[in-house]
């Protein structure tokens, strides 16, 4: 298990997954930008969809940053597509059915003999670092507060 010390200052496990819509996407392409890489446990629960809704609505903010965000959870695609439909996600939703993201940065949960992604966030800076991790996130003020510290790191 990882603590929130660890991963800060290393470099970010470079990835390849699909999105909802079936486009690839790798950290690589995104150097230059932040990337807001946030887990959660599954589509369409109530939790998932309100830290969803709040990315969404501070979405033109983070562009704004030289930001990109992106969902992963261990749904598949068509579970993603009908998530990020429903709620208009203007961001990438990262299919991960085989783990192998989650796994990388240390998320999978076991409960009982369902697996999920716990609900964490890596913020990447546009080097590629991971400059925050975060591990206890309210889903109401998630995304403002990764957007309050990308904001005041551009600051300096």
């Amino acid at each position: 298990m990882s603590t929130s010390a660890t991963w800060v200052g290393q470099t970010a496990p470079d990835f390849q997954r699909l999105d909802q819509n079936g486009k690839p996407h790798t950290l690589s392409q995104y150097k230059g930008k932040w990337v807001v890489l946030y887990f959660y446990p599954k589509d369409n629960s109530p939790g998932c969809t309100e830290e969803a809704k709040q990315f969404k609505t501070l979405y033109l903010q983070f562009l704004k940053q030289h930001a990109v965000v992106l969902g992963v959870s261990l749904d598949d695609m068509a579970s993603h597509q009908h998530f990020a439909d429903k709620l208009q996600l203007p961001f990438p939703i990262l299919v991960d059915d085989k783990q192998t993201l989650a796994q990388q940065f240390g998320v999978v949960r076991n409960f009982g003999i369902i697996q999920f992604a716990k609900r964490e966030t890596f913020l990447i800076d546009p080097q590629g670092n991971i400059t925050y991790h975060y591990q206890s996130v309210n889903t109401q003020t998630h995304a403002a507060q990764v957007l309050a510290d990308i904001t005041k790191a551009n600051q300096h």
